[in-house]
């Protein structure tokens, strides 16, 4: 009982995160460049090379982010492999070939100085890296490996909602620079999530559940 209310629980969060995701992205379909968080890269944003990153990461990102609700249910992996294979592979091409080199290349211009471009470049690197080692795993046929990088990459995934989460925590309870809100959050917003992705494949581990 407690795992099935915490598989429900992970699913109706992983889809309100989902629609907030879409939420914020949804004003960027009409292409201005003046609006949200462009209006803090105005120096850069008429950069064509730019404009390509940012686009390519954001819209693609909302599939990445849904794919939880289906790869990590076992009754689907079970009963339905064919969906688990499909979003997986949606999941996996789209970070490898589009949200992961983008993300890498908009990590260069991050606010915040060195403090947060390090961070999102060191993100950028691991969540691709993580990607690739659980796709190598599934077609080495190392299925609990491939579940265990996947759940790392899933992690940094999710940190695209804590970074936003942090930054509204600090937004609505201090007066601190934009610049200076980044260099706080910057490392947080993922590494958290990173330890609590080791946290439950330890947890995993010790009570044999390493199984699919």
């Amino acid at each position: 009982m407690v795992k099935k209310l915490t598989y429900l629980f992970s699913m109706v969060a992983i889809f309100f995160f989902t629609w907030l995701m879409a939420r914020i992205v949804w004003p960027y379909r009409t292409g201005r460049l003046d609006i949200d968080f462009l209006l803090s890269k105005q120096h850069i944003i008429y950069s064509l090379h730019y404009r390509f990153a940012f686009y390519l990461h954001i819209f693609p990102a909302l599939l990445v982010l849904s794919a939880g609700l289906t790869q990590f249910s076992d009754r689907i992996l079970r009963y339905r492999p064919i969906v688990h294979r499909l979003v997986g592979s949606v999941y996996t091409h789209s970070i490898l070939w589009i949200c992961g080199p983008a993300g890498f290349l908009m990590a260069w211009y991050s606010n915040g100085g060195w403090i947060a471009r390090s961070s999102f470049l060191t993100l950028s690197v691991g969540w691709w890296a993580f990607t690739w080692l659980a796709w190598r795993a599934i077609k080495n046929g190392q299925r609990n490996k491939h579940r265990d990088w996947m759940i790392r990459s899933y992690a940094l995934t999710l940190s695209a909602v804590s970074l936003r989460l942090m930054q509204f925590v600090l937004a609505t309870n201090t007066q601190l620079d934009v610049d200076i809100a980044y260099q706080i959050v910057a490392w947080p917003s993922w590494v958290i999530n990173l330890l609590v992705a080791e946290c439950i494949l330890f947890y995993k581990k010790t009570n044999g559940t390493t199984q699919p």
